[in-house]
């Protein structure tokens, strides 16, 4: 039998499968030497159940289980407004922003099937992850997307920014 893979808004009631897999994807992180992010117990229960009452929150499933998680959040982004050491390709249209994409280890093309489901919403993404991430860094610059230059977390770290614009 195939594998049946949706991407859907997340509930509340998700919420513990939601940080189980955001767990698995904090595992993943160390273990490829990416230890400065997502620490200090970030993303929080209360950033995602913020993302979904927002509307911004979404699972991936595959054939009925929680395998992914990310925020899909329109623009602005307010630590977008500045870039660094770049530019943006694009910085008059609107975009959204990925954030908080997490998988399990096991399960593979999560990152693919969100890409797409998000190009379905809206032909200007971004993203930006930190430096040490090289497994998403990877990811970003196979679907396509465009180094952009540096931006900074309100907290003042650092994150590699990135962009695609499907041109219509």
């Amino acid at each position: 039998m195939e594998e049946q893979r949706t991407v859907r808004p997340a509930s509340k009631q998700e919420i513990s499968q939601i940080m189980e897999v955001l767990s698995a994807a904090k595992k993943i992180m160390r273990s490829s030497g990416n230890v400065n992010q997502w620490i200090g117990g970030y993303p929080s229960e209360e950033t995602v159940l913020c993302d979904i009452s927002l509307g911004h929150g979404f699972v991936v499933e595959d054939s009925g289980k929680v395998t992914g998680y990310f925020a899909c959040v329109p623009s602005p982004e307010p630590t977008y407004a500045k870039i660094y050491e770049g530019q943006w390709l694009d910085d008059n249209l609107p975009y959204h922003v990925v954030h908080r994409i997490g998988s399990y280890p096991d399960v593979h093309g999560v990152f693919k099937s969100i890409m797409e489901w998000c190009f379905e919403k809206d032909s200007n993404i971004r993203i930006d992850t930190h430096r040490d991430n090289r497994i998403m860094q990877h990811n970003i610059l196979k679907e396509g997307f465009a180094y952009c230059g540096i931006i900074y977390l309100e907290n003042g770290d650092e994150r590699l920014a990135y962009q695609k614009l499907l041109r219509k």
